[in-house]
């Protein structure tokens, strides 16, 4: 039998770098499509032609309303699923006698393909789509958030197919919609049982995550009283009325917040849970006394915390608030009704890569939470199966000139690919 000399750690590395042009040209490629919700469509026929080129199995996996409704960790949307699909790219092992790791486990990269609006185009220094490099850096819409996260696994396993290798175990590539408001996208892969030994989502971190926050959006509508200005006193103001709830239920953020209160997870944050209000509408006319005003709130709530439990919490602070000012009001629970989720980091998948972060980089990795949520909690919470983020440096993701460091993209690569040769294992391509 024939010795077979795998490639190290250094020889994985090498040819990352020398993808990185390939990488560099491909995430421009990606941010210049406008992804917004319902807009997804196009990138992720463009998604699947690259998987094909790379000798993927490619398959199509839709949001179908009636397989995933009644699932754990489903958000409620307004929308209707026609055609919404996610793409996942796979990879099966055939049967070999040469193989670097006997140890081999499955695993899956997820990134979302779908990005925030982006405010006042006006603001930036460029046209949001129109992606450019300056200083190191790769700025536009989703170039962080998570596009360059995308990028990074695409390459990584391109990395070591030109290598003359490919992972001894099953691997799968997938591109999700609607990770920023439900998490169904992922949610939907597994539920056609797209599962593995470890999920990693190369969301915008350096570091490695072990746990993030849950949260809820719900949207509160006011009813008041129209009058003319002459009388205002006959009327009861919406808006105001709306003001005042908002403002009860910062109070309830203040008290979650309060140090006694903060998760063990979370204890390095002074205030780790964020009630945003994101969206706000309201009144009909400048010298009428408004009818209606409606507001869409996001709140974030700790690990461990029951759902259920955190929505009667703040339905009773909105329903105090609104009756004492004898509004009548209504509240829809639409988009993310997502849980928190803890990574234990001595889970040996959390272990192993922390060990290939070192062999990649020659340094130490940085383990931490973030204030937000992201679609491990579905691999994680509901199916068992242990998942991380850790991706490409970004700023201002979500803001005006987001951006992505390129150094970092191919550092992340770097991981993620000498990742698939300590956990897949690696066999020859022929």
């Amino acid at each position: 039998m024939s010795t077979i000399n795998f490639p190290s750690h250094e020889k994985i590395c090498e040819m990352v770098d020398k993808l990185q042009p390939e990488a560099i040209e491909k995430l421009k490629q990606l941010v210049s499509f406008d992804s917004l919700l319902g807009n997804e469509k196009d990138v992720q026929e463009y998604i699947h032609e690259v998987f094909n080129s790379l000798g993927l199995k490619v398959d199509r996996v839709p949001i179908v309303m009636d397989e995933i409704k009644d699932l754990p960790g489903f958000s409620p949307v307004e929308w209707e699923y026609n055609g919404k699909e996610n793409i996942i790219g796979i990879h099966e092992p055939t049967p070999s006698d040469y193989v670097s790791n006997s140890q081999k486990k499955s695993l899956i990269f997820n990134g979302h393909i779908d990005v925030v609006p982006t405010g006042r185009d006006s603001l930036w220094e460029k046209n949001p789509f129109s992606p450019y490099v300056k200083d190191g850096r790769l700025y536009g819409r989703g170039s962080g958030d998570m596009k360059a996260g995308v990028i990074a696994f695409i390459i990584a396993y391109k990395a070591i197919k030109e290598l003359g290798f490919l992972p001894a175990s099953k691997l799968m590539l997938q591109t999700v919609v609607e990770e920023e408001c439900t998490g169904n996208g992922t949610l939907a892969c597994l539920a056609r049982g797209y599962k593995a030994d470890a999920c990693i989502i190369p969301e915008p971190f350096p570091q490695i995550i072990t746990a993030q926050v849950g949260l809820v959006w719900c949207r509160v509508t006011v009813q008041g009283r129209p009058a003319h200005v002459l009388e205002m006193g006959s009327g009861v103001n919406a808006i105001d009325g709306a003001m005042y709830v908002v403002a009860e239920l910062r109070k309830l953020e203040e008290q979650w917040n309060n140090p006694q209160n903060i998760h063990p997870a979370f204890k390095q944050f002074k205030h780790p849970l964020n009630f945003n209000l994101g969206i706000i509408n309201g009144g009909e006319w400048t010298s009428s006394v408004p009818c209606e005003c409606t507001f869409e709130l996001r709140a974030g709530f700790y690990p461990g915390a029951d759902l259920k439990k955190i929505r009667e919490e703040l339905v009773s602070v909105i329903d105090k608030a609104a009756t004492d000012k004898g509004l009548p009001y209504q509240i829809k629970w639409n988009g993310f009704q997502a849980e928190g989720y803890l990574t234990d980091p001595e889970l040996p998948m959390m272990k192993a890569l922390g060990e290939t972060y070192r062999k990649a980089l020659n340094r130490e990795p940085e383990y931490s939470p973030v204030l937000c949520t992201t679609d491990t909690r579905f691999f994680g919470l509901y199916y068992g199966i242990p998942a991380t983020c850790l991706g490409p440096e970004s700023s201002h993701i979500h803001g005006i000139d987001e951006s992505v460091s390129l150094e970092s993209l191919r550092d992340i690569t770097r991981v993620l690919a000498c990742f698939i040769s300590d956990w897949c294992g690696l066999q020859p391509a022929h």
